[in-house]
């Protein structure tokens, strides 16, 4: 998935909270996760579709009950790209530092 798509899923304060409560446990049911947040079970599940579109959350059937669980791969990506983005800035900032100190 694209560093976008993530940022777009995290872009919404109420699904960082759903991905936040999910990532304390293995896996969770949408149920599991609706007692303890203050959405209801269908909004639990449209975030949690909407992560899983972004890659950060995927699902498996166990049983009748479906369970999702964090996949850290789409976080540490972007992560990554952030680290390389401040690390670009960073460079140019200190070539700028130097120019600016420059006596004329």
């Amino acid at each position: 998935m694209s560093v976008e798509t993530v940022f777009g899923a995290l872009a919404d304060p109420t699904r960082r909270l759903v991905l936040e409560a999910l990532a304390a446990r293995p896996a969770a049911s949408a149920s599991a996760l609706a007692r303890e947040l203050p959405i209801s079970r269908q909004m639990v599940l449209k975030h949690l579709a909407v992560l899983g579109e972004s890659g950060l959350v995927s699902s498996s059937r166990v049983g009748r009950e479906v369970l999702f669980q964090v996949r850290s791969a789409p976080l540490a990506e972007t992560a990554e790209w952030l680290s390389s983005l401040a690390s670009q800035w960073d460079s140019r900032l200190a070539a700028l530092k130097l120019k600016a100190e420059q006596p004329e």
